[in-house]
């Protein structure tokens, strides 16, 4: 019984991870919790964290 109720809640945890992911994606966001992720120009690659690391 217990075994079942650990497998729930890790289910619930993993579930919320994947919609958090899908809703994020969905709003367009390209870096997903970066928090510059809407005015990155490029997709796929973060400008913002590039020019972080020259400075």
């Amino acid at each position: 019984m217990e075994n079942l109720i650990i497998l729930l809640i890790l289910a619930v945890i993993v579930g919320s991870i994947l919609v958090y992911l899908y809703k994020a994606k969905k709003r367009g966001e390209s870096c997903i919790g970066c928090p510059y992720a809407k005015q990155c120009a490029s997709k796929g690659k973060c400008d913002r964290r590039e020019k972080d690391r020259n400075q």
